[in-house]
């Protein structure tokens, strides 16, 4: 090992040993992978696939926390193959050039495939993902993407019909739970060279409220251990000589404790209380692939719709406190806006249009100012579904009539035959008249009468119904 090798050695040393807990704790094959057995198990595709150095293009696609970035490690660790990251959120165009074509050059010359991992793959533009396109289908780079976005919705389709799906859920409780254990205990990686002890208490508190994110729960607990003082005396002559796993009465009562590494030596006891310190409030649980994603927006829009503006800023508030893209929410704003405001008040569709317009400008954290304005708009509005119920009628009607003869003299009479045919002719022009109204045959004689949009007098409909007697002689 040269002079320089071995700085980048002991340099690639200290940053492992100085990094946070949690990229300590990091698995690097897949039997330390704690979770996701659903995918990557003993026997799974992906298990099999990596163990053979067999991997195909993936989109690994989950919430923060899950273990995306580590499966895509340990990929790196277990392969032949080159292997390149960059994260979207930072690297451009260049840098993916810079590593198309050094994956060109080692295939030419050592015959050496590369593994391309791109962190936060949705942050890329439509462009940006479709320059890869080429590399990946001509195998230059096999493409691992991770994103916590809906890969059908923000990744290019023809990389995703290149690639294989894995979708990662939260871990579980217990799955935390095993991971802080080993974080407590592990001489090599983890905290154990403080000698800390934690009780099961503390454990399943930060598992709790960890919302499933493996990051959460260890930077939770490294904090923990570095905030608190070390005990006085040495654990067993506080605990007894014996240790705490001798301590009969305390297992009988589910209060068991973790650790120490040493029980000869002064400890750090992590309580209940010291866990609560450093997770000064309970995670929020929001998966967004998940029942509480849907329940949460389905809340936000029925507080809209129910005119309920206080509700419906609180459940803005926890979306977007849970990290939720604002365009989603803008969208659903304009959806409420035109399904539930209607024609009680055609401005609250211009008002959520604007906002939807804005926010994608403007982002957080300003954006949310923006989105509170437009629900609070749509929440106080009068309302009206009339319009909806207008167009799925005419919808039924269409699939149940068909296509009828449009009157004639509403047909199209500038093309060469027309006048011929008699189309256009007997039409009336509506500005010719008073009021620029004129009855006539709008809809298809056998639907004469038909009535599809019927305002109920909700708000602006008021004043259509007051218009509509005013040029008809009768209420709409």
């Amino acid at each position: 090992m040269d002079q320089l090798d071995l700085f980048d050695y002991m340099s690639e040393k200290n940053k492992e040993s100085e990094s946070p807990l949690a990229a300590r704790m990091r698995p690097r094959t897949p039997d330390e992978i704690v979770g996701q057995e659903d995918i990557i198990a003993p026997g799974k595709l992906l298990y099999r696939a990596i163990m053979a150095d067999k991997i195909s293009s993936l989109i690994l696609y989950g919430p923060p926390g899950t273990g995306k970035t580590t499966i895509a490690k340990v990929i790196a660790g277990a392969t032949r193959s080159r292997f390149i990251s960059i994260n979207a959120t930072t690297a451009g165009k260049k840098d993916m050039e810079d590593a198309v074509n050094e994956a060109k050059s080692i295939l030419a010359m050592n015959s050496q495939k590369t593994i391309l991992f791109i962190d936060e793959i949705h942050r890329f533009n439509k462009g940006q993902q479709d320059f890869l396109l080429p590399f990946v289908e001509d195998g230059t780079v096999t493409l691992i993407g991770a994103t916590t976005e809906n890969p059908y919705f923000e990744v290019n389709g023809a990389l995703i019909s290149r690639s294989m799906i894995f979708e990662l859920k939260p871990l579980s409780i217990e799955n935390i739970i095993t991971l802080l254990k080993t974080a407590v205990t592990d001489e090599e990686r983890g905290m154990a060279v403080y000698n800390p002890y934690i009780d099961d208490a503390a454990v399943r508190f930060i598992a709790d409220v960890s919302g499933g994110d493996a990051r959460h729960a260890l930077n939770a607990l490294e904090l923990a251990i570095l905030t608190t003082e070390p005990d006085e005396e040495p654990y067993e002559k506080i605990h007894g000589s014996a240790g705490h796993d001798a301590d009969d009465e305390k297992k009988a009562a589910g209060d068991t404790v973790t650790g120490p590494a040493d029980p000869s030596k002064p400890g750090i006891h992590i309580r209940l209380e010291e866990a609560q310190e450093c997770i000064q409030r309970k995670a929020v649980r929001y998966d967004k692939t998940g029942d509480n994603h849907y329940d949460t927006i389905s809340a936000f829009i029925k507080s809209m719709r129910g005119s309920d503006p206080d509700a419906a800023v609180y459940y803005l508030a926890r979306m977007l406190d849970a990290g939720e893209e604002v365009s989603f929410i803008a969208r659903r704003i304009v959806i409420c806006a035109a399904e539930d405001v209607g024609m009680a008040d055609p401005q609250a569709l211009v008002v959520a249009n604007a906002a939807f317009e804005a926010v994608i400008k403007v982002g957080m954290p300003e954006a949310r100012i923006i989105l509170s304005e437009a629900a609070i708009y749509v929440a106080t509005a009068p309302k009206s579904n009339s319009a909806i119920c207008a167009v799925d009628d005419a919808l039924e009607e269409v699939r149940t009539s068909g296509s009828l003869p449009i009157p004639p003299h509403l047909q199209d009479a500038h093309y060469k035959g027309a006048a011929k045919l008699g189309h256009g002719t007997g039409y009336m022009y509506a500005h010719d008249y008073p009021d620029h109204y004129v009855k006539q045959q709008y809809l298809p004689y056998e639907l004469d009468g038909r009535e599809f949009f019927r305002p109920d007098g909700q708000g602006y409909e008021n004043k259509i119904k007051e218009h509509f007697k005013k040029i008809k002689g009768k209420e709409k």
